[in-house]
Protein backbone atom coordinates (compact mmCIF):
# COMPACT_ATOMS: atom_id res chain seq x y z
CA UNK A 1 0.00 0.00 0.00
CA UNK A 2 2.82 2.42 0.86
CA UNK A 3 4.60 1.67 -2.40
CA UNK A 4 1.39 2.36 -4.31
CA UNK A 5 1.02 5.76 -2.65
CA UNK A 6 4.65 6.63 -3.41
CA UNK A 7 4.20 5.66 -7.04
CA UNK A 8 1.05 7.78 -7.33
CA UNK A 9 2.79 10.77 -5.73
CA UNK A 10 5.76 10.39 -8.08
CA UNK A 11 3.44 10.12 -11.08
CA UNK A 12 1.58 13.26 -10.05
CA UNK A 13 4.85 15.18 -9.70
CA UNK A 14 5.94 14.14 -13.17
CA UNK A 15 2.57 14.83 -14.78
CA UNK A 16 2.34 18.32 -13.30
CA UNK A 17 5.91 19.49 -13.78
CA UNK A 18 6.61 23.13 -14.58
CA UNK A 19 7.40 22.30 -18.20
CA UNK A 20 4.14 20.42 -18.79
CA UNK A 21 2.06 23.06 -17.01
CA UNK A 22 3.54 25.83 -19.17
CA UNK A 23 2.91 23.74 -22.28
CA UNK A 24 -0.71 23.09 -21.34
CA UNK A 25 -1.20 26.78 -20.53
CA UNK A 26 -0.01 27.54 -24.05
CA UNK A 27 -2.54 25.02 -25.33
CA UNK A 28 -5.32 26.79 -23.45
CA UNK A 29 -4.29 30.14 -24.91
CA UNK A 30 -4.20 28.62 -28.40
CA UNK A 31 -7.76 27.31 -27.94
CA UNK A 32 -8.95 30.75 -26.88
CA UNK A 33 -7.26 32.59 -29.75
CA UNK A 34 -7.97 30.03 -32.50
CA UNK A 35 -11.69 29.74 -31.85
CA UNK A 36 -12.03 33.52 -31.64
CA UNK A 37 -10.26 33.91 -35.00
CA UNK A 38 -12.57 31.36 -36.63
CA UNK A 39 -15.48 33.67 -35.89
CA UNK A 40 -14.11 36.38 -38.20
CA UNK A 41 -16.53 36.94 -41.13
CA UNK A 42 -13.82 36.33 -43.74
CA UNK A 43 -13.47 32.77 -42.40
CA UNK A 44 -16.96 32.05 -41.12
CA UNK A 45 -18.69 33.02 -44.37
CA UNK A 46 -16.49 30.87 -46.62
CA UNK A 47 -17.35 27.15 -46.38
CA UNK A 48 -13.99 25.87 -47.60
CA UNK A 49 -11.95 28.23 -45.45
CA UNK A 50 -14.11 27.57 -42.39
CA UNK A 51 -13.97 23.77 -42.78
CA UNK A 52 -10.23 23.72 -43.46
CA UNK A 53 -9.42 26.11 -40.60
CA UNK A 54 -11.65 24.19 -38.19
CA UNK A 55 -10.03 20.88 -39.10
CA UNK A 56 -6.52 22.34 -38.78
CA UNK A 57 -7.34 23.61 -35.28
CA UNK A 58 -8.54 20.11 -34.33
CA UNK A 59 -5.24 18.71 -35.61
CA UNK A 60 -3.08 21.27 -33.80
CA UNK A 61 -4.92 20.63 -30.51
CA UNK A 62 -4.37 16.89 -30.96
CA UNK A 63 -0.67 17.40 -31.68
CA UNK A 64 -0.19 19.85 -28.82
CA UNK A 65 -2.03 17.58 -26.38
CA UNK A 66 0.17 14.59 -27.20
CA UNK A 67 3.29 16.77 -27.06
CA UNK A 68 2.33 17.72 -23.50
CA UNK A 69 1.97 14.02 -22.66
CA UNK A 70 5.33 12.86 -24.00
CA UNK A 71 7.45 15.98 -24.40
CA UNK A 72 9.36 16.46 -27.65
CA UNK A 73 13.00 15.56 -27.06
CA UNK A 74 13.97 13.99 -30.40
CA UNK A 75 12.81 13.65 -34.01
CA UNK A 76 11.00 10.36 -33.37
CA UNK A 77 8.75 12.13 -30.87
CA UNK A 78 7.70 14.62 -33.55
CA UNK A 79 6.48 11.72 -35.68
CA UNK A 80 4.19 10.63 -32.86
CA UNK A 81 2.92 14.17 -32.49
CA UNK A 82 2.06 14.34 -36.21
CA UNK A 83 0.21 11.03 -35.92
CA UNK A 84 -1.82 12.41 -33.00
CA UNK A 85 -2.74 15.45 -35.10
CA UNK A 86 -3.80 13.22 -37.98
CA UNK A 87 -6.02 11.14 -35.68
CA UNK A 88 -7.61 14.28 -34.27
CA UNK A 89 -8.39 15.59 -37.77
CA UNK A 90 -9.38 12.43 -39.61
CA UNK A 91 -12.62 12.05 -37.63
CA UNK A 92 -14.27 14.64 -39.86
CA UNK A 93 -14.07 12.30 -42.84
CA UNK A 94 -17.26 10.68 -41.54
CA UNK A 95 -19.16 13.78 -42.72
CA UNK A 96 -18.47 12.73 -46.30
CA UNK A 97 -19.36 9.09 -45.60
CA UNK A 98 -22.74 10.09 -44.20
CA UNK A 99 -23.32 12.53 -47.07
CA UNK A 100 -22.27 9.82 -49.55
CA UNK A 101 -20.62 12.59 -51.50
CA UNK A 102 -17.35 14.46 -51.79
CA UNK A 103 -19.29 17.70 -51.87
CA UNK A 104 -18.31 19.98 -49.00
CA UNK A 105 -21.74 21.58 -49.00
CA UNK A 106 -23.39 18.19 -48.60
CA UNK A 107 -20.95 17.28 -45.81
CA UNK A 108 -21.75 20.50 -43.94
CA UNK A 109 -25.53 20.19 -44.23
CA UNK A 110 -26.12 16.73 -42.83
CA UNK A 111 -29.50 15.78 -41.33
CA UNK A 112 -27.74 14.29 -38.28
CA UNK A 113 -24.27 13.96 -36.77
CA UNK A 114 -22.03 11.28 -38.32
CA UNK A 115 -21.11 8.13 -36.39
CA UNK A 116 -17.53 9.02 -35.40
CA UNK A 117 -18.90 12.06 -33.58
CA UNK A 118 -20.70 9.83 -31.09
CA UNK A 119 -18.56 9.98 -27.94
CA UNK A 120 -19.43 6.38 -27.06
CA UNK A 121 -17.29 5.37 -30.04
CA UNK A 122 -14.13 6.53 -28.24
CA UNK A 123 -13.92 3.82 -25.52
CA UNK A 124 -15.09 1.21 -28.03
CA UNK A 125 -12.35 2.23 -30.48
CA UNK A 126 -9.69 2.36 -27.75
CA UNK A 127 -10.57 -1.11 -26.47
CA UNK A 128 -10.69 -2.45 -30.04
CA UNK A 129 -7.18 -1.14 -30.69
CA UNK A 130 -5.93 -2.67 -27.45
CA UNK A 131 -7.47 -6.02 -28.42
CA UNK A 132 -5.98 -5.86 -31.92
CA UNK A 133 -2.56 -5.05 -30.48
CA UNK A 134 -2.84 -8.00 -28.12
CA UNK A 135 -3.78 -10.37 -30.95
CA UNK A 136 -1.00 -9.04 -33.17
CA UNK A 137 1.49 -8.98 -30.28
CA UNK A 138 2.18 -5.28 -30.69
CA UNK A 139 1.57 -4.37 -27.06
CA UNK A 140 5.13 -3.18 -26.42
CA UNK A 141 6.10 -1.36 -29.61
CA UNK A 142 2.73 0.39 -29.97
CA UNK A 143 1.68 0.59 -26.33
CA UNK A 144 1.05 4.33 -26.68
CA UNK A 145 -1.47 4.03 -29.52
CA UNK A 146 -4.68 3.50 -27.50
CA UNK A 147 -3.80 6.50 -25.33
CA UNK A 148 -2.99 8.61 -28.37
CA UNK A 149 -6.29 7.63 -29.97
CA UNK A 150 -8.14 8.51 -26.78
CA UNK A 151 -6.63 11.95 -26.34
CA UNK A 152 -6.87 12.85 -30.05
CA UNK A 153 -10.52 11.87 -30.42
CA UNK A 154 -11.55 13.16 -26.99
CA UNK A 155 -10.06 16.59 -27.73
CA UNK A 156 -12.00 16.68 -31.01
CA UNK A 157 -15.29 15.75 -29.34
CA UNK A 158 -14.81 18.23 -26.51
CA UNK A 159 -14.16 21.06 -28.95
CA UNK A 160 -17.19 20.12 -31.04
CA UNK A 161 -19.14 20.08 -27.79
CA UNK A 162 -19.08 23.88 -27.51
CA UNK A 163 -21.30 24.04 -30.60
CA UNK A 164 -23.30 20.82 -30.58
CA UNK A 165 -22.92 19.32 -27.11
CA UNK A 166 -21.71 15.76 -26.62
CA UNK A 167 -23.57 12.93 -28.32
CA UNK A 168 -23.46 9.95 -25.95
CA UNK A 169 -25.20 6.94 -27.44
CA UNK A 170 -27.71 5.65 -26.50
CA UNK A 171 -28.48 8.34 -23.93
CA UNK A 172 -28.77 11.29 -26.30
CA UNK A 173 -27.04 14.65 -26.44
CA UNK A 174 -25.93 17.15 -23.83
CA UNK A 175 -26.35 20.88 -24.02
CA UNK A 176 -23.50 22.80 -25.71
CA UNK A 177 -20.48 22.97 -23.40
CA UNK A 178 -19.55 26.35 -21.92
CA UNK A 179 -16.46 27.75 -23.62
CA UNK A 180 -14.55 27.92 -20.32
CA UNK A 181 -15.26 24.23 -19.66
CA UNK A 182 -13.97 23.31 -23.11
CA UNK A 183 -10.70 25.18 -22.53
CA UNK A 184 -10.14 23.81 -19.01
CA UNK A 185 -10.98 20.24 -20.06
CA UNK A 186 -8.71 20.44 -23.11
CA UNK A 187 -5.68 21.67 -21.19
CA UNK A 188 -6.21 19.18 -18.33
CA UNK A 189 -6.80 16.16 -20.61
CA UNK A 190 -3.07 15.55 -21.35
CA UNK A 191 -2.25 15.54 -17.62
CA UNK A 192 -5.03 13.09 -16.86
CA UNK A 193 -3.88 10.85 -19.71
CA UNK A 194 -0.22 11.06 -18.61
CA UNK A 195 -1.12 10.19 -15.02
CA UNK A 196 -3.12 7.14 -16.10
CA UNK A 197 -0.25 6.08 -18.35
CA UNK A 198 2.07 6.23 -15.33
CA UNK A 199 -0.28 4.15 -13.19
CA UNK A 200 -0.73 1.49 -15.87
CA UNK A 201 3.02 1.28 -16.58
CA UNK A 202 2.63 2.47 -20.17
CA UNK A 203 5.09 5.35 -19.83
CA UNK A 204 7.68 3.11 -18.22
CA UNK A 205 7.25 0.68 -21.12
CA UNK A 206 7.65 3.50 -23.63
CA UNK A 207 10.80 4.64 -21.84
CA UNK A 208 12.38 1.19 -21.92
CA UNK A 209 11.42 0.47 -25.52
CA UNK A 210 12.01 3.84 -27.14
CA UNK A 211 14.25 5.72 -24.74
CA UNK A 212 11.51 8.22 -24.00
CA UNK A 213 11.90 10.44 -20.99
CA UNK A 214 9.16 10.02 -18.40
CA UNK A 215 9.81 13.17 -16.40
CA UNK A 216 7.59 15.41 -18.50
Amino acid sequence: MMASKVEKTHALQQCFSTESLISSLGLGIFCLVADRLLRFPIIHQNDWLRALSDNIVHGVIGMWSWAVVIGIKKKADFGEVLLAGFLASVIDIDHFFLARSLSLKAALTLPRRPFLHCSTVIPVAVMSVKLAMHLLRLRDAWCFLPWMLFISWASHHIRDGIRHGLWICPFGKTSPLPFWLYVITTLSLPHMCSFLMHLTGTRQMMSSKHGMRIDV
